[in-house]
Order: C-alpha cells, then sequence, then structure tokens
C-alpha cells in the first residue's frame, strides 16, 4: 500500500509539472511595443522576478528590435536586483561587447563593480567577526577594475564618487591579502618572493596599512639574503612613515 502511495504521489509531481510547463505564456505574438510596455510596468512596480520573464522573452524575440539595448539594460537591473549576479555580469559582459560606446556604460560598469564586490563578500563570516582577507581575491580584483575603470574615464559620471568609496575599501582589502602571503613567504623564508610581494604591495597599494605592516617584512628579507644597503632603505621607508 505504501508502495502504491508513494507511486501515486510521483505521478501527481508528474503531472504538475507538466500543467506548470503547459501554462507558459507563450510571447513570441505579442507586439514588441506592446511587451516592452508590460514589462516596463512590471519593472516600476518592483516585481523584477515577473519584469525578468517579459525582458527576457524581448530578448529572445526581438534582439534586434528599436528596444533591444534598453531590454539588456533593464534586465542587467533585474538580474542584479533579484541577486543573480554571474547572469547580470555575463549580460553586462555581453552588452558591453555589443554596445561599447553606449551612453550608459559607466552604470553598466558600476553594477559589474556592485556584482563583483557582492560575489566577493561572505556575510556569515562577517557577522561573526572572521577575518576574511586570506580568501581568494578573484571578484575583488575585478571589482577594482571596475571602478578604477570608471573614476579614470568617466570623472564627472554620478556613480563615480561612490566608486571612488568602493576602491578605498577594495584596496585595502587587496592588501591585507598580499599581506598575508608575504607572511606565508616569510615562514617559508621564500625571501625573494617576499620582496617581489612586497614590492609590487608599494606599487598598487601605497597607501594601506596592510604595505605599511609589511615593511618590516621586506626588510628582514633583505637582512635574511645579504643585502644590508637594501634593507636600511626599506628601514629608513619605515622610519619615515610611523603607523
Amino acid at each position: 500500500m505504501k508502495l502504491y502511495q508513494q507511486f501515486l504521489a510521483i505521478g501527481l509531481s508528474v503531472s504538475m509539472l507538466a500543467a506548470c510547463s503547459s501554462s507558459r505564456i507563450d510571447y513570441s505574438d505579442v507586439p514588441e511595443s506592446d511587451l516592452f510596455s508590460k514589462s516596463q510596468a512590471t519593472l516600476d512596480d518592483g516585481a523584477f522576478k515577473s519584469a525578468t520573464t517579459l525582458l527576457e522573452a524581448m530578448d529572445k524575440s526581438y534582439p534586434f528590435g528599436p528596444y533591444s539595448q534598453q531590454v539588456q539594460l533593464n534586465l542587467i537591473y533585474t538580474y542584479y536586483k533579484t541577486s543573480e549576479f554571474p547572469v547580470a555580469i555575463a549580460s553586462i559582459d555581453r552588452f558591453l561587447k555589443l554596445n561599447p560606446t553606449h551612453p550608459n556604460v559607466d552604470w553598466v560598469l558600476y553594477i559589474r563593480g556592485l556584482s563583483n564586490m557582492v560575489l566577493d563578500d561572505n556575510q556569515i563570516q562577517g557577522w561573526f567577526g572572521v577575518d576574511r582577507s586570506d580568501r581568494e581575491q578573484d571578484y575583488a580584483i575585478a571589482a577594482f577594475k571596475d571602478f578604477t575603470y570608471l573614476v579614470n574615464n568617466f570623472p564627472n559620471s554620478d556613480y563615480s564618487y561612490d566608486a571612488q568609496q568602493r576602491l578605498i575599501f577594495l584596496k585595502n582589502r587587496l592588501a591585507k591579502y598580499q599581506y598575508k602571503i608575504a607572511q606565508y613567504y616569510t615562514k617559508r623564508e621564500a625571501y625573494v618572493a617576499v620582496i617581489n610581494r612586497v614590492e609590487n604591495m608599494l606599487t598598487m597599494f601605497p597607501d594601506t596599512q596592510a604595505t605599511r605592516n609589511a615593511l618590516p617584512l621586506m626588510a628582514n628579507a633583505y637582512h635574511q639574503l645579504g643585502l644590508t644597503a637594501e634593507a636600511e632603505k626599506v628601514e629608513r621607508l619605515i622610519a619615515a612613515n610611523p603607523e
């Protein structure tokens, strides 16, 4: 009897799935202007999931229509608002490839930077005060590049100031990661690697606390290699930049 009930339940689930799939709305015959108006109204209502469905239908049915660029921009926005960050980034990459001179490129770069920052973050560890500086930095690097490009190429953009503030955070985040690596190389007595790592920090993140903290590691590495003159230069730099 139990086996029959389980079989019946499975059959019912399959029937429900089939019903759901068959009830999907077909937008292929809806005029492009009507579909866009409906998607815009849905977006204005804050129904981002529903708006995404409509916009994806438009993007599929009218990829070269007069609304195509705005549809792609709206999709980027809805993907971001529904936390579909990898999809948002992929959509941004596609948009920038097709529309490199679009007037909203600054906004697109800003959203990609925000998406990469979110993907870099780990809220659960943050809540418990765990030091997260040694986690992988790929997303942080991507966000740093996006915001740097935005600030350098669109200094008058509405998003430039916020991008600058985020760059301060990202510089400290990336510098801490490099400092962790320099510490690791010091423990392994890989002194040439320590020097190279700290030199890179001085070039990329000269005004961060992590870089100042790494200077004694560099001085020690020079001493260990018998390069006293170089070690003394670093020590003078430390003295000239007290904490």
